[in-house]
């Protein structure tokens, strides 16, 4: 079905922004690099801790839970209102960008975790959490 007729069969507006993958999107926060990379990341994540065997359960929760709170954190942070709210969330959302990483070493230390998909990983940390700085960093340039 043609995009257009899935955003009119949804009752919401011709002009809905959409993704990458043609998806009809009505909040702002959908649209940002980050928050798409943050999407896909925790998609990857959750398909590998799928796998992990008994006995990894609190390493798949606590992995599955970071990776879930880069995004969630960037979508709730984008809907305050004030600086200083946006900015806390944004910071939460590199903080757990940053735990993570220690989280996805333990699993290849363990042998749960490929060597390249944690290189492949890793690599998909370093831009988000650089993208989040720069986030946080335009905020903190803005006057309002």
């Amino acid at each position: 079905m043609p995009i257009l007729e899935q955003a009119t069969r949804l009752r919401s507006p011709a002009h809905l922004l959409y993704c990458s993958k043609d998806v009809p999107m009505g909040f702002m926060f959908e649209n940002l690099d980050i928050y798409q990379k943050a999407v896909d990341f925790t998609d990857r994540v959750l398909a590998l801790t799928e796998g992990f065997p008994r006995g990894y359960g609190f390493l798949a929760d606590q992995l599955n839970r970071a990776a879930l709170s880069v995004a969630t954190n960037l979508a709730e942070g984008n809907g305050r209102f004030t600086k200083a709210d946006r900015k806390n969330f944004f910071v939460i959302a590199r903080g757990s960008v940053q735990e993570c990483v220690p989280l996805l070493e333990i699993g290849m230390r363990r042998g749960l975790v490929d060597g390249r998909l944690h290189a492949s990983l890793r690599d998909a940390l370093e831009v988000m959490a650089k993208m989040i700085s720069g986030l946080i960093n335009g905020l903190e340039r803005r006057k309002t």
